[in-house]
């Protein structure tokens, strides 16, 4: 748990630089491409628990 909390303290502070400086986010920057990252961790993580069923 304390990964999640620092890794989202390091976004939070980047988003902050970056907005500071007047950069674009390095994410994407609509709902939909963030919700694609999300797909795209837990298609992986299930995967891996599919396969530890028939590997």
């Amino acid at each position: 748990m304390q990964e999640v909390i620092l890794a989202t303290m390091a976004g939070l502070i980047v988003g902050f630089v970056f907005a500071l400086i007047k950069l674009p986010i390095p994410a994407p920057p609509a709902l939909p491409g963030i919700m694609g990252i999300f797909g795209i961790y837990f298609g992986y993580k299930l995967f891996q628990l599919v396969s530890g069923y028939f590997g």
